[in-house]
């Protein structure tokens, strides 16, 4: 199956490319959240996980009268 696909060099170079890109994001992630300190932590620990939006407060006046 894979014998008729034409590979250019340049195909390589673009799949190492994304690869060196797509792991140098996720190392810098963990990097970050590795050296975050004691009080970043606290902060976003505490922060809620959802917002009173007008969708939300639509969607909850909506479940509480009978139609």
């Amino acid at each position: 199956m894979f014998q008729r696909l034409i590979l250019e060099d340049s195909s390589v170079l673009y799949t190492i490319a994304a690869f060196i890109v797509a792991s140098s994001i996720f190392i810098g992630f963990a990097w970050r959240a590795l050296l975050m300190s004691r009080s970043q932590l606290e902060h976003l620990s505490k922060l809620p996980f959802e917002t009173a939006t007008p969708a939300s407060k639509h969607e909850r006046r909506s479940e509480s009268s009978p139609e």
